[in-house]
């Protein structure tokens, strides 16, 4: 099932590592510049990620007096966010999709990597399989890695080229001259604890995941003020996220860490331009200040509307005050009016009188 995923996943993905590498004829900086387009593309949901915190954080208190004011009710607690959402006009979910993105790239481009001929190489898939049985002669059956099949044949081509003289010079070529290493690292291989180069990928990745989520949890709290259980949260993915990372380096092939990594680096540094173009301590000032603008303007509205009706303009009032507010003022003047006609006491309309 996953390896169906990864194929659909992955097809798109080599195409645009197709170009990367034959523009710069090296996988690494392939890699590097696949990193970049990915992250270009993302730009516009990282954007409106950012508008979408500080669009939170403008009506956070709105949103901590209902949760106070419907702690008991969890049903009632739901409705009345989801109608401040709507109110807001404010997904909550729309700050997850950058990071839920995150997981598809990376689960195509683990195909890409583990399948270089195809993807790459644009071998046919005859030529691929019988580069499969030729390399199983020349490694033997226990030197054939069938997690990395095409990996194994690339090792066999660089052993044995003659080897593979029935499939072609021009394909012979092309295996022979492809470039699968990254500062002396061979992107396929998977790194292990073993003390080596390959090592310092899952720390690196680890590391970088630690520097995002610092990143994201400064942000998060220069943006919304957040403490308590949103505070103690944010400090259990400080965590999680980097142990995540160093897991997944140490299950798949080394391109995956590096391009995690470079990921990681890419999206720190688009974090510093995106809080310098909208710095989110002033955005959240303005919001706020729009929203009692907002609020201002609607009082007034009001206040005007509730004139309209004193003067007798209740179609032009109706349009500012709620029906309820209607039938309160309405049943208010006839009990004025009984007051003073009969000389009885006048009574207050209250909520019940409304019912």
């Amino acid at each position: 099932m996953m390896r169906t995923i990864y194929a659909i996943l992955g097809y798109p993905l080599g195409w645009i590592m197709f170009l990367c590498y034959h523009l710069v004829n090296n996988y690494g900086l392939a890699l590097i510049l696949f990193t970049i387009l990915t992250k270009l593309v993302l730009v516009p949901f990282a954007v409106k990620q950012q508008k979408s915190m500080v669009k939170m954080a403008a009506f956070r208190p709105k949103m901590e007096e209902i949760q106070k004011k419907y702690a008991n009710n969890k049903e009632k607690l739901n409705e009345e966010l989801l109608k401040l959402y709507e109110k807001e006009n404010y997904n909550p979910m729309s700050g997850c999709l950058p990071v839920l993105i995150q997981f598809p790239i990376l689960f195509g481009l683990i195909d890409v990597i583990y399948y270089p001929l195809k993807h790459i190489l644009r071998l046919p898939a005859d030529t691929i399989n019988a580069a499969t049985e030729i390399a199983k002669q020349v490694l033997g059956e226990g030197g054939m890695n069938m997690h990395s099949v095409e990996m194994s044949i690339i090792n066999a081509v660089h052993q044995n080229a003659g080897a593979f003289s029935s499939l072609g010079a021009d394909v012979v070529d092309k295996i022979s001259n492809f470039d699968f290493t990254f500062f002396g690292m061979d992107l396929g291989v998977v790194p292990t604890m073993a003390v080596n180069i390959y090592l310092l990928i899952p720390i690196l990745s680890g590391l970088s995941a630690l520097g995002m989520s610092l990143i994201s949890m400064k942000l998060s709290s220069a943006t919304t003020g957040e403490d308590g259980a949103a505070a103690s949260m944010n400090k259990s993915m400080l965590l999680m996220m980097p142990l995540m990372s160093v897991f997944i380096a140490f299950q798949v092939p080394a391109g995956v860490g590096v391009y995690w990594l470079l990921s990681n680096v890419f999206s720190a540094a688009q974090s510093y331009i995106l809080n310098k173009i909208y710095d989110p301590v002033e955005m959240v000032k303005k919001a706020k200040e729009e929203a009692a603008a907002r609020k201002e303007q609607e009082r007034k509205e009001k206040i005007e509307a509730k004139k309209r009706m004193k003067q007798g303009d209740a179609a032009a009032a109706e349009k500012a005050l709620t029906q309820k507010e209607i039938n309160r003022m309405k049943l208010a003047a006839a009990r004025k009016r009984d007051a003073e006609k009969y000389g009885e006491e006048y009574v207050e309309v209250t909520d019940d009188d409304l019912k």
